[in-house]
């Protein structure tokens, strides 16, 4: 097969000659070992026999001439084999690593040796040519491999099986370089052409995305944690309705299942379990709802007899068991420093358990979800009970709920799956971490799987297993699942042909069970942060996380983690997004509304293309803030891409270098935006091998802000061709309430930024009517993503028209006065400011039309 020549790239820009490797005569890599080579694309990739569609295909063709693939031959065959691919210093990098087992962060530097343990990919910025090569270490065989720190400036390949009895020594296609001249552009063409190499996986483009990506919900998780029930799970519901944002998915997040320990009666599910941690050695003693959700009546939660609820007891269980949970680490640590005399510390645990044995007990005759009214017969009763009758009696009462979507481990719970399941081969098998991860960041639920091992369902059941559970919670009304815990496969692969072959076997049957049980598209992946999975598991899953939890405050007991926590959430959602998105829509989870940093999470989740979801406990929300993200009907003004960090951030570290800001940006229909945040603060420390605070980082920091920071060729749907060389556009600043006139040629805004702070720069290109009228519209400004708010704009003669969806005071630049303003055929009174332009009125909710509403302007 022919491939095309690419403009302005050499038509062989890559070259490994003399232990050198270059890109357009620029070296990239010296002291390149004998034993590797490196061979063009077209020399591996057999593009005829890809499944990937043919515009996929053509497309990676007509790019092809600008990569190729390392691999490397040893004399010894081996389970795991390390091997340099040369050595840099001197040259800006940014890479991503995975801290944790299921996380994933950014990372610079300038040697090879700068890099982290289990780095998933590297992108080289060569100024030279104005030009970035990534490396990408990928799948070949039965081995995964990654890149790690040499000495020296050596870049490391490491090529693990999973399995002492999977051995190899050569491999001609471990790792894909890639050069283009735009980073955005480099990592699309990068993805594209292992996807048509490896055929085991799918773009995001190729697959469709859930229905709760333009939705607002409610998770259970930092609500309830595993004190989850149906009575706290139906009165967080009808607390956001009552306070005028209705879910349109909720999330019953751990705490629903059937588990109990080893040991226990196999009958009973494990009791007054509180905090995540407690429940991660325990495994499904059966694959229905636990007892809290199986005793569930229906009707008793619609009743006038309904059992009275106390809102504050979730709260109340989860502070008393962070007591006892801060109270056993003291105790710990003064075991581990000598200390014997523990006897008043033996006495405070005692106590605090014996108080939290006693909130539970409150009320709990009451909290019995049952009625002899509900049911008129013994055998109706036992048709309308558990889980199906509860998310019909959710779905009753609160109409504009469409999906519920439940929580469950890649292996079941935490623990798995105990063994003696009728029709399952389960045995518990022993974990093992691999040397890389075995260095990674310190994790509790590591150490917890790690002691228990994982009932693990025999890979050639996988299907019948994931078919089971899902068809089930299918005909109880649950519409998805939330898959966590996914990376601890690899943990269990010894005697299941390695982590690539068990992972295949286990991504194959919830792929199977996906499409038969949840539409095909209604999973969302968490925990899932390492380049296998997207390699091995993303045929159908097209939605997942990308960064790591919402921590409301410092596990590790730094107060001032509160704060600094969440900069480096958005660290982690923002970079991961460069290559998670090529493959998944990025979810940048949950967060809570009463937060001491709410409004900074508020104002990325505005523009991060994803949905809105939170996790408030009950009684605690702010409905002033949920109400700038979410529509009276659950719906939201979501941007049309997926939020990326801006090119001037790429090689800098927003997190602790005390200068920079994380700018990221997004598309509208009618605009694009810049969301400006100060995330400094804390970071990774590479010694004690955690995130650590950076309290002489937590203050301003000056910046700016340019049209040209938006790449404008990344929308995936531009309106007119005018969007991309306007002559000028509207800058709105969402927090200030500032208007400007940019162009491409205008200064950079000048901006300062607080700690915890942000601004959004809403960039709206100046339009020109039939009559002459300059017009850009600027949407409703209560909403934070306010031109999201905009679906529709016509420019006829002297009539400007605009559809909009909310309600509030809608704002746009008009070059002078209209004659007349009318919101749904109703004449308005309306403002309009000569000296600026701006022009407002108010638009008010209308339920009948779904909260759109027509504007019509005559000039």
């Amino acid at each position: 097969m022919d491939f095309l020549p690419v403009k302005g790239v050499d038509e062989k820009p890559f070259d490994l000659n003399d232990g050198v490797f270059a890109v357009n005569g620029v070296p990239l890599l010296s002291d390149v070992p004998d034993n590797v080579v490196f061979s063009p694309f077209s020399t591996v990739c057999v593009t005829s026999v890809s499944d990937a569609p043919p515009e996929i295909v053509q497309r990676v063709e007509s790019t092809s001439l600008k990569g190729g693939f390392f691999g490397f031959t040893q004399h010894e065959p081996s389970d795991r084999l390390s091997n340099s691919l040369g050595r840099f210093d001197g040259r800006d990098f940014l890479s991503v690593f995975r801290f944790k087992t299921w996380w994933s962060t950014q990372w610079i530097g300038k040697s090879g040796s700068d890099l982290q343990l289990e780095t998933q990919w590297i992108v080289l910025n060569v100024h030279e040519i104005k030009s970035y090569v990534v490396v990408i270490p990928i799948i070949e065989k039965s081995f995964r491999s990654s890149l790690n720190p040499g000495n020296g400036g050596q870049v490391i390949i490491t090529a693990e099986s999973g399995s002492t009895s999977v051995k190899d020594s050569s491999f001609r296609a471990i790792a894909y370089v890639h050069v283009s001249d735009n980073p955005y552009n480099l990592m699309r063409e990068a993805f594209s052409a292992i996807r048509v190499h490896l055929n085991t996986f799918r773009l995001l483009e190729e697959k469709q995305l859930p229905r709760i990506i333009n939705k607002f919900g409610w998770c259970t998780w930092d609500a309830c944690y595993l004190t989850v029930e149906p009575a706290s799970l139906w009165h967080g519901v009808k607390e956001f309705c009552n306070g005028g944002a209705c879910p349109r998915f909720v999330i019953i997040d751990d705490g629903w299942q059937s588990i109990n320990f080893d040991g226990d009666d196999s009958g009973n599910d494990a009791k007054n379990l509180v905090l995540g941690g407690e429940q991660m050695t325990g495994r499904l003693h059966r694959l229905d709802e636990g007892e809290k959700f199986r005793r569930y009546k229906g009707g008793s939660l619609l009743s006038e007899n309904a059992p009275p609820y106390k809102q504050d007891k979730p709260k109340m269980l989860i502070n008393k068991a962070i007591e006892i949970e801060r109270a056993m680490k003291e105790k710990n640590n003064l075991v581990e420093a000598g200390e014997t005399d523990l006897e008043c510390l033996n006495l405070k645990i005692q106590m605090l358990k014996q108080e939290l044995e006693e909130i539970f007990m409150q009320d709990s005759d009451k909290e019995e979800l049952s009625s002899s009214s509900c049911c008129r017969s013994e055998e109706n009763c036992v048709e309308n009970t558990g889980l199906e009758a509860f998310t019909r009696d959710l779905r009753t009462t609160f109409k504009n709920l469409d999906d519920i979507y439940v929580w469950h481990s890649i292996s079941g719970a935490w623990g798995g799956v105990k063994p003696g399941i009728e029709g399952l081969d389960i045995e518990v098998v022993p974990c093992n971490l691999s040397p890389g991860l075995d260095r990674t960041m310190p994790d509790l639920a590591v150490d917890k799987i790690v002691e228990a091992g994982i009932g693990l369902v025999h890979p050639s059941q996988a299907r019948k297993f994931y078919n089971s559970m899902h068809s089930y919670l299918a005909n109880a009304g649950i519409t998805g699942v939330k898959v966590d815990v996914i990376e601890k496969l690899e943990y269990a692969s010894e005697d299941y042909g390695g982590r690539v072959e068990l992972a295949k076997a286990y991504y194959d049957g919830l792929t199977d069970s996906m499409i038969k049980n949840f539409s095909g598209t209604e999973l969302l992946a968490s925990m899932q942060q390492c380049n296998d999975f997207f390699y091995l598991g993303t045929k159908q899953i097209s939605f997942g996380r990308v960064g790591d939890d919402f921590w409301f405050q410092d596990p590790n007991g730094d107060p001032e983690g509160v704060y600094w926590l969440q900069g480096v959430h958005m660290i982690h959602c923002s970079y991961n997004s460069l290559w998670m998105g090529q493959m998944i829509h990025p979810d940048w989870d949950m967060f809570q509304s009463d937060h001491v940093c709410a409004k900074f999470h508020a104002g990325s989740r505005a523009i991060c293309g994803g949905p809105v979801y939170l996790s408030d406990s009950l009684g605690h929300h702010d409905f002033g803030l949920i109400k700038q993200l979410v529509f009276p009907d659950g719906t939201i003004p979501r941007c049309i891409h997926y939020a990326l960090p801006t090119r001037d951030c790429l090689f800098k570290n927003p997190l602790f270098d005390q200068e920079s800001l994380l700018k990221i940006f997004n598309f509208n229909q009618y605009g694009g935006v810049i969301g400006a945040f100060n995330c400094q603060g804390a970071g990774w420390d590479p010694e004690k091998r955690r995130i650590v605070g950076h309290k002489e980082c937590y203050k301003p920091v000056q910046g700016s802000v340019h049209v040209t920071d938006i790449e404008w060729d990344q929308s995936p749907r531009i309106p007119s061709s005018d969007m991309t060389v306007p002559d000028r556009y509207i800058v709105y600043l969402q927090q200030s309430q500032r208007i400007l006139f940019a162009t491409l040629t205008s200064d950079p805004i000048e901006i300062t930024i607080m700690p915890s702070s942000f601004e959004l720069f809403n960039f709206v290109p100046v339009r020109r009517s039939g009559a002459g009228v300059e017009f850009a519209p600027i949407g409703l400004t209560d909403m934070l993503n306010c031109v999201g708010t905009i679906q529709e704009l016509e420019m006829d003669g002297s009539d400007v028209r605009i559809r909009v969806k909310g309600e509030g005071k809608f704002l746009a630049y008009s070059g002078k006065a209209p004659k007349e303003c009318a919101v749904n055929g109703e004449s308005v009174e309306f403002g309009w400011e000569t000296e600026t332009g701006k022009l407002s009125f108010d638009v008010e909710w209308v339920e009948e039309v779904g909260g759109v509403s027509d504007i019509v302007l005559v000039f």
